[in-house]
């Protein structure tokens, strides 16, 4: 594995830290940050498997975008196509005005970020974690 791909499994990791972290507070809820995190922590990881599998890494927050490229490599990642479609909603829509995340989409964005970092992280057989 190459430092680059290691650099990318790192800020994801540290999107996942946040994103969990926010989730727990109950005084000051961040739900906006959590799912933007959530967001934030699978789209860096389908960059590090398209580093690792040698592909172009593109500057864009689409996470079904970013999947349809990993999945010319690993076809059996398109299972997670629903998931992300759901989340990559919260790149962009919840930072502006106008929209705001709800308890449930916090929520959900967590669980779906925990599902998919899994199968993410074995497809780069990285340990479970």
């Amino acid at each position: 594995m190459n430092d680059s791909v290691r650099e990318w499994i790192a800020k994801a990791e540290e999107d996942f830290q946040v994103a969990l972290s926010l989730g727990r507070l109950r005084r000051f809820p961040a739900h906006n940050s959590v799912c933007f995190h959530a967001q934030q922590c699978l789209e860096k990881y389908l960059k590090a498997l398209l580093e690792h599998s040698g592909c172009p890494v593109r500057k864009i927050h689409a996470l079904p975008s970013l999947l349809d490229q990993c999945a010319e490599n690993q076809p059996l990642l398109i299972a997670l196509r629903p998931d992300l479609v759901r989340l990559s909603i919260y790149a962009v829509e919840f930072r502006y005005p106008g929209e705001s995340a709800t308890p449930e989409d916090a929520r959900m964005a967590v669980a779906i970020m925990k599902r998919a970092r899994l199968e993410l992280r074995r497809v780069l057989r990285l340990r479970p974690v």
